[in-house]
């Protein structure tokens, strides 16, 4: 109950404070096709319940129609405008009236396309115990999942052998260990990645570490080393192919 009420509180304020950057961005999505300045994608919520999050629209119109679901930081799909809105996490704002909807909290696993759920395996399911949030441990993280993505023949591929291994493991270790403290210092890192990521990874090694994390999950989430390909939690060889992602 305190959790809900902190994210009522908390995105209705945000929604207020950001409300002129949000109309002043709306505006220049608009004026560069003419078209609506929102993106409402379809996700899985809590008990895989398909719910329309809104984002400010960094693609050109109809971009999810390609079937590419992840994003390089090269992507052709990004507009100008897009660029400026991804760098800063804008499109992240609007999704502070899914908080106040109920369909997301602040806090909690990144929510996926069924695409992409669909593929999950029996260990990944237990992302979709809980509601979907705006920020986690691994958004942190992988705060540069468009670099690492970035150049890839199949980001697709690439996702799910460097990101979704490690982000999985990383979302569940928050479900098992959530508090209201571990989500006011992870909205705090989150807004200090922005600014320093060097400091917000540190704020994120000091946390795995009071929590017990096991020590290469630790260590991945360091990003001191290059991403290795890994199987997705739960399963035992490495995505090569869309079919074989939940092998």
């Amino acid at each position: 109950m305190m959790k809900r009420a902190f994210d009522i509180v908390a995105s209705a304020c945000g929604l207020l404070v950001f409300s002129p950057v949000i109309l002043v961005f709306m505006f220049l999505v608009w004026r560069q096709d003419k078209h609506s300045p929102f993106y409402m994608g379809e996700r899985m919520g809590m008990g895989e319940k398909p719910f329309r999050m809104v984002k400010l629209r960094s693609m050109v119109k109809n971009a999810d129609k390609t079937g590419v679901d992840s994003t390089g930081a090269n992507d052709m799909r990004i507009t100008r405008v897009g660029q400026m809105i991804r760098k800063y996490k804008l499109d992240e704002i609007t999704q502070l009236w899914n908080v106040l909807k109920g369909d997301m909290s602040l806090v909690g696993p990144r929510p996926n396309v069924k695409r992409e759920t669909d593929l999950y395996t029996p260990y990944e399911k237990k992302l979709l115990s809980v509601r979907p949030g705006i920020t986690d441990i691994s958004s942190i993280v992988f705060s540069d999942e468009g670099e690492i993505l970035k150049d890839k023949t199949d980001p697709d591929i690439a996702y799910n052998q460097l990101i979704r291994p490690y982000k999985s493991r990383l979302g569940v270790f928050y479900i098992e260990h959530a508090s209201f403290v571990l989500d006011i210092k992870l909205i705090i890192l989150t807004a200090m990645a922005i600014v320093s990521r060097e400091k917000a990874l540190a704020g994120v090694q000091e946390i795995l570490a009071t929590l017990g994390c096991d020590a290469d999950l630790k260590r991945v989430a360091a990003r001191q080393e290059p991403l290795q390909p890994a199987p997705p939690p739960g399963a035992t060889e490495i995505v090569t192919t869309r079919e074989r992602a939940a092998a």
